[in-house]
């Protein structure tokens, strides 16, 4: 269980991943979780999920610092879960993966995926994103979840606020 960032978007996986910073990744999404997105944002063709390693945990690092609270911050969200001890232990060496390839200064990766989400926005147009926390990936949108949307202005004015967990997020193209 970790952070899982998705994007929907009219643009292909090629070009996506074309735009991405080097050490993230898009990874294509199964028919089911590309259908659930894809009722909310119709002009989409591709749906991808953006890793940085196992997960998207270092893309929203600057609400979880580069420490041990980290790993408490997700034990934390297991238990609200229910996890058993083991799926625990599971999720978290899963997490830890990509620890290795984290020596980046705080706040790098977050920094990257906003400025991925501005150039996005001006090549692409609206475009829809969701973060959400989930076992082993899966998209889990909320039940009558509406779609936010938010200007390509708001990534630079509220670097760390324009992303909200488990919220439909259509991110435009700032008006000229």
């Amino acid at each position: 269980m970790c952070y899982f960032l998705y994007l929907a978007t009219p643009l292909t996986v090629s070009e996506v991943r074309s735009m991405l910073p080097s050490g993230l990744r898009a990874d294509p999404v199964s028919k089911v979780e590309q259908g659930m997105l894809l009722q909310y944002h119709p002009d989409a063709q591709t749906v991808v999920q953006i890793v940085r390693g196992a997960c998207s945990c270092d893309l929203v690092r600057a609400r979880l610092p580069v420490t041990r609270e980290d790993e408490a911050h997700l034990r934390s969200r297991y238990r609200q879960l229910g996890l058993p001890r083991d799926q625990v232990i599971v999720a978290l060496e899963n997490h830890r993966r990509a620890v290795e390839q984290r020596q980046r200064p705080d706040g790098y990766w977050p920094n990257a995926i906003n400025g991925f989400a501005l150039e996005h926005a001006r090549n692409a147009g609206p475009s829809l994103f969701f973060l959400g926390f989930s076992h082993r990936g899966s998209l889990e949108i909320p039940r009558s979840e509406q779609v936010i949307t938010v200007p390509a202005s708001a990534v630079t004015s509220s670097p760390a606020g324009w992303l909200i967990e488990n919220r439909l997020t259509m991110l435009t193209p700032t008006p000229k």
